[in-house]
C-alpha cells in the first residue's frame, strides 16, 4: 500500500514525526515539493533532528529517500544537511537519490524574496527568504536551472553566468547588491561533486519500486492552507501542498496510491501573515511559555488557536482522507474548557467551509462548541484506551467533523509517544 500525508492546516503539523512513525512499516519515502523552507523536527531517544530537504525517513537505516522533481533545491543547503546527519552516524549517500530533473534554488532567489518581501510593507507575505518562491518563478517561466544542469560543468556555468547578469539587473532594480556568478558556480560546482552519485530519474526509480511491490509513502511540505491553487492565497507557498502534489511531483500515477492521511494538530497554528479565524492570545501565550511552538526553520513564535474543523473539514474534502493523525494533544492538557470551531457566521450566514476571499475569511466569526478538557498528563500515554475519558472525546469529536477516522495520535515529540488508535 502507498500512501500520501498531507497536513490539514498551514503546515507544522507535526508530519515529521508522523512520517518518522510510519516509516517502519514503509520501504521508501519521498519528497515531491517545496524546498528547505520546510522543517520537520523528529526525535529519537532523546536525540532531536531538524530536517528541511531530506525526508525523515532517512532516520531509519534501512530505508530509502528520493527528492522529486516538484522540488526546488539548493545543492549547498543539501549538502550541508546531508554532511550534519553524517556527523551523527547515520549512513545517507547509499539511500538518498535526487531527482535530475529538479530546479535548483540559488543566492540570488533568496536575495530577490527578501527584497521583495520587505516592499510589500504591511502587505507582506511571511516568506521565510528562502527563495522558494522566485525559484518556482524561474521553473513555471522556463528559465530555472535543473539539478541535470549542474552536472554538466562547462554548460552550468555557461547558463549560469547568462542568468545572473539578468538577475542582476532586476535585484539593483529593488535596491539590493549584485551577486558574482563565479562565486556561486564554484559553491554549486563543488556541491555537485559531492551529490553526483546521488542524481538519477527518480521516476523511473519509483516506477521500478512500486513494481517490486515496495512500499511507498510520500511526505508532503507545508499543509493543504499554503497549497498554491487552495490555499489562503496569497499568503500561501509556491506549490501544490495537498495530495496531487505528489502526483506531479514524483511521477507516480494517481492510482498507484491508496492511502491519503491527513496531519493536524489537536489545535491550529500557523507561521506568517493572513486571516487566521480562531486565532487566540491565551492559548499562544500559554503554548509560548511551556516552549512550544516556535518555527523549525524560521525559529519565530507560532501563531496558535482553537482547532478549527471548518477548515479541517475543506481539507479532508480537497485531499481526501481516508484517515487522520491528530499530534500534540498533549499541549491541551492543562486547559479545563476547551473551544473547538464547527461552523463560521459570515454576515448573518452560516459557513461550513471557509471562503476563498482572504478578506470574506477575514470577517469571519468562529462559531463554538466546547468540550471538557482532561487535565492530567498524557505525555506518558502509549494507547488510545489509555488517554482519559475527556481526552476521548475530544478525538472522537474531531474525527466527526474531519469525516475521517483518527487512526494515528502523537502525545511529545518522541517517536515513543506516537500510538496507532485500534
Amino acid at each position: 500500500m502507498n500512501s500520501v500525508l498531507v497536513g490539514a492546516q498551514w503546515g507544522d503539523e507535526g508530519k515529521g514525526k508522523i512520517i518518522d512513525f510510519l516509516t517502519q512499516d514503509v520501504d521508501v519515502v519521498v519528497r515531491c515539493q517545496g524546498g528547505d523552507n520546510a522543517g520537520h523536527t523528529v526525535e529519537v531517544h532523546d536525540e532531536k533532528f531538524v530536517l528541511h530537504l531530506i525526508p525523515s525517513g532517512i532516520l531509519w537505516p534501512d530505508k530509502f529517500c528520493l527528492l522529486g522533481s516538484g522540488m526546488v533545491i539548493d545543492p549547498v543547503s543539501l549538502v550541508d544537511e546531508i554532511k550534519n546527519i553524517e556527523k551523527r552516524g547515520i549512513e545517507i549517500r547509499s539511500r538518498l537519490f535526487i531527482s535530475e530533473t529538479a530546479h535548483m534554488v540559488f543566492p540570488y532567489h533568496r536575495i530577490i524574496d527578501e527584497l521583495l518581501e520587505r516592499r510589500r510593507g504591511k502587505g507582506r507575505i511571511g516568506t521565510t527568504k528562502k527563495g522558494i518562491g522566485p525559484a518556482y518563478a524561474d521553473k513555471v517561466s522556463r528559465v530555472g536551472l535543473r539539478i541535470l544542469d549542474l552536472l554538466d560543468r562547462k554548460k552550468f556555468s555557461e547558463k549560469l553566468k547568462i542568468l545572473v547578469e539578468e538577475k542582476n539587473r532586476y535585484i539593483n532594480f529593488l535596491g539590493g547588491e549584485p551577486v558574482l556568478w563565479n562565486e556561486i558556480a564554484d559553491a554549486y560546482l563543488a556541491a555537485a561533486d559531492e551529490i553526483a552519485s546521488m542524481v538519477t530519474n527518480t521516476t523511473l526509480w519509483l516506477h521500478e519500486a512500486s513494481l517490486s511491490r515496495k512500499k511507498i509513502l510520500f511526505e508532503s511540505a507545508q499543509g493543504t492552507f499554503l497549497d498554491i491553487d487552495f490555499g489562503t492565497y496569497p499568503f500561501v507557498t509556491s506549490s501544490n501542498t495537498t495530495a496531487g502534489g505528489a502526483i506531479t511531483g514524483s511521477g507516480l500515477p494517481p492510482h498507484k496510491i491508496s492511502r491519503v492521511i491527513g496531519c493536524m494538530k489537536a489545535y491550529t497554528t500557523r507561521v506568517g501573515e493572513g486571516p487566521f479565524p480562531v486565532e487566540n492570545a491565551e492559548l499562544s501565550n500559554m503554548l509560548h511559555s511551556t516552549g512550544r511552538e516556535f518555527g523549525s526553520t524560521t525559529g519565530r513564535a507560532r501563531r496558535c488557536g482553537w482547532f478549527d474543523g471548518v477548515l479541517a473539514r475543506y481539507a479532508s474534502l480537497i485531499n481526501g482522507f481516508h484517515e487522520v493523525a491528530v499530534t500534540n494533544l498533549d499541549g491541551l492538557d492543562t486547559i479545563e474548557k476547551i473551544p473547538i470551531c464547527v461552523a463560521y457566521e459570515y454576515k448573518g450566514k452560516i459557513l461550513k467551509y471557509p471562503p476563498n476571499s482572504v478578506e470574506q475569511l477575514e470577517e469571519c466569526i468562529p462559531i463554538y462548541e466546547e468540550m471538557p478538557g482532561w487535565l492530567e498528563y498524557t505525555g506518558g500515554v502509549r494507547c488510545f484506551k489509555e488517554l482519559p475519558k475527556a481526552a476521548q472525546e475530544y478525538l472522537k469529536k474531531l474525527g466527526v467533523l474531519v469525516g475521517a477516522p483518527i487512526k494515528i495520535v502523537s502525545v511529545g515529540a518522541d517517536r515513543e509517544q506516537t500510538f496507532f488508535v485500534d
